[in-house]
């Protein structure tokens, strides 16, 4: 017999409820934005808009500053939140952080294998890493507007998935998107984040100027090197002293995570949805859907997230290895896996990545996105609210109903 654990489900820290509450707010801007951009791209003005974000400015055009500046920024603050995660929050414990890591393992494994399975040998195959991201401000902010018909433990557990769901997202992006490595400035970014290491670890330098300076110097070499300078934000973040201890509001990495929130939710994740989702919906895009390339995105992000969440759930905790909390039953880890199939910021990043210079690739893989996530989300919203009540906490319901 499946078992749950005994303990009872723990309050939401504030520190947490201030981060779930920016997702909820993130959440909703990204949804204007996006339906203001692909309206735009559709209209009269489309031709002026769509220039804008390739106009070059020193070098670059618009849409890259933002998606390898700009995004930068973003990634430095999914590594400040996991961080934060891997000393104070759920997955501080090894027991509690358990059942997330590998929730997150299977719904990164089985949506990628389902791509390659449609996709192998192909000119698509390397969009296998679309479909294996959950937009964690898209999926906070559905469960924010459950409000409290779903329970507490459900939010700590889809926030734990979703940072290491991140931190895949993050490795695969280093492993297998990179292009024409440049050894020496790789080697450079590298030594500048050990010098940064040492000014936390041996000298104690607690001001933040000279993480940022150096941080700054990690980007460019990263950029120059061929590996995606966005990772220059994640090593960053684990560069930056922190404290363990919950209240201390001083640490820099509190206080950078803090001063980040804002701009992030409603400044950066706003402009990358509209550079990236001005899409030109032409008259052949239904038929587009029914390509390999799009099926696996697709599926892989409606059916293959919320499989490989549940199937690797139900197995490690079938073995013993992990435990429900008391107020979560399988369909709690259903729904929420019904939510891991929002993929939309991480998929297309790794869309742009999966296929440069190929714009009908491209869009046609933003669409299937953009259709899948909205499809997980209002099913995982329709999930919970009929289905997704707290158990009563001395209630042993290890059964889907």
């Amino acid at each position: 017999m499946i078992t749950q654990a005994s303990a009872p489900s723990r309050a939401l820290s504030r520190t947490f409820q201030r981060f779930f509450s920016s997702k909820k707010a993130g959440g909703i801007i990204l949804i204007a934005c996006t339906l203001l951009s692909l309206l735009l791209a559709n209209s009269a003005a489309g031709a002026g808009y769509l220039a804008f974000w390739h106009r070059e400015v020193a070098g670059m055009s618009v849409e890259h500053w933002i998606n390898d500046g700009l995004m930068a920024v973003f990634f430095l603050m999914v590594g400040l939140e996991l961080e934060r995660e891997l000393y104070n929050g759920e997955l501080s414990d090894f027991r509690n952080a358990l059942l997330p890591i590998v929730a997150a393992v299977g719904g990164i494994c089985v949506p990628a294998l389902l791509h390659f399975s449609l996709n192998a040998g192909t000119a698509a195959q390397g969009g296998m890493g679309i479909p294996m991201a959950t937009d964690i401000a898209f999926a906070l902010g559905v469960l924010a507007l459950l409000g409290k018909n779903v329970p507490a433990s459900l939010k700590i557990f889809l926030t734990a998935l979703a940072v290491i769901d991140d931190l895949g997202a993050i490795l695969v992006i280093a492993l297998f998107y990179t292009t024409d490595l440049q050894l020496a400035y790789l080697i450079g970014a590298l030594a500048v984040f050990g010098a940064l290491v040492c000014l936390n670890r041996f000298a104690r330098v607690m001001t933040l100027f000279p993480y940022l300076l150096g941080g700054a110097l990690m980007w460019f070499l990263m950029l120059k090197s061929g590996i995606h300078a966005t990772i220059a934000g994640v090593l960053l973040a684990f560069a930056i002293p922190y404290s363990a201890r919950q209240d201390d509001e001083a640490s820099p990495s509190h206080r950078l995570e803090h001063m980040l929130h804002t701009p992030t939710s409603f400044f950066i994740l706003p402009l990358f949805a509209l550079a990236n989702t001005g899409i030109v919906i032409g008259s052949g895009w239904a038929t587009e859907l029914a390509s390999p390339n799009s099926l696996g995105i697709f599926g892989g992000l409606v059916l293959g997230k919320p499989l490989g969440i549940f199937l690797f759930s139900f197995a490690a905790i079938g073995l013993g290895i992990c435990k429900l909390p008391l107020d979560l039953s399988w369909r709690h880890v259903l729904g929420a896996g019904m939510l891991g199939g929002i993929g939309f910021t991480m998929s297309i990043f790794i869309t742009n990545l999966a296929f440069p210079g190929q714009a009908d690739a491209v869009t046609a893989s933003k669409i299937a996105i953009l259709l899948a996530s909205l499809t997980a989300g209002v099913a995982g919203f329709l999930w919970l609210k009929f289905l997704g009540r707290p158990l009563p906490t001395d209630t042993d319901t290890d059964t889907l109903g």
